[in-house]
């Protein structure tokens, strides 16, 4: 058991129970990729498991688990709306390196307007600063980056592995859960000037993500540049690509 195939494992069962969820369609290549790093008594096995459901309000639902021994464990798990919906993105980053613990949870915002805060980050503000009490600011981040994450965005770098074990992983299940919950209120967008910004917004964030994925170094160190973009561009920020597909909210594949 790897630190956080709970947290996976979780994930998946809650939503089952709340959703109806179908595959979500994983290109050959990436639902298993493996690789052997260091040397002699040092050498590890750096294993890649790709994930992925859709729901009838979810786009993609997608995880990439990466386990390669104590000293590197990452779960990388983010839910993506169809465009059809305003709702915000679940992102979770959890990464074990040799250095200590890197965690980000939040409900990433399409806007910054007062009435997208009110909906959206508002009621979720006690449940950051209930887990903010246990889980001390992890430090700056890119001024890039902020316009991308929420008022109740959760970064944090516990020292201990327990710490990610019980705290950590209360404060992923009640993101999680208060997410499900705007999923299951939320109504489809009808409005073309609406809907217009809502595709514009996720095609913002995920070309902003594709182009920083903080991963893509550690990928290509692994599995070569050519399985690395691919990787990153046909499954893990794959809207551009999907846009014919994702624009019909009825279709499950």
């Amino acid at each position: 058991m790897t630190l956080y195939q709970p947290f996976l494992d979780y994930a998946i069962d809650y939503l089952r129970s709340r959703l109806e969820l179908s595959d979500y369609p994983i290109p050959e290549g990436f639902a298993s990729k493996a690789a052997i790093t260091g040397k002699g008594k040092h050498q590890e096995e750096v294993l890649t498991t790709s994930y992925g459901w859709q729901s009838s309000q979810m786009r993609q639902i997608r995880a990439a688990h990466v386990q390669g021994g104590n000293a590197l464990q990452v779960l990388n798990f983010v839910i993506f709306p169809r465009l059809n919906y305003d709702l915000p993105f679940f992102g979770a980053d959890l990464v074990t390196l040799p250095g200590g613990h890197l965690i980000a949870l939040d409900m990433q915002p399409l806007f910054h307007n007062e009435a997208y805060r009110a909906k959206y980050t508002e009621p979720i503000l006690p449940i950051f600063r209930a887990h903010q009490q246990h889980l001390e600011w992890g430090g700056d981040f890119p001024e890039e980056a902020q316009p991308f994450f929420s008022p109740a965005f959760l970064w944090t770098r516990p020292k201990e592995t327990e710490v990610v074990e019980t705290q950590v992983f209360e404060a992923f299940k009640d993101y999680l859960h208060a997410y499900v919950d705007f999923v299951l209120q939320a109504v489809p967008i009808t409005d073309p000037e609406s809907l217009k910004k809502i595709e514009e917004s996720q095609l913002r964030y995920l070309r902003y993500r594709a182009e920083k994925d903080p991963a893509r170094g550690m990928f290509r160190r692994f599995y070569g540049e050519e399985w690395t973009e691919e990787y990153i561009h046909g499954f893990l920020f794959d809207l551009e690509r999907q846009l014919p597909i994702a624009r019909s909210p009825l279709t499950l594949g």
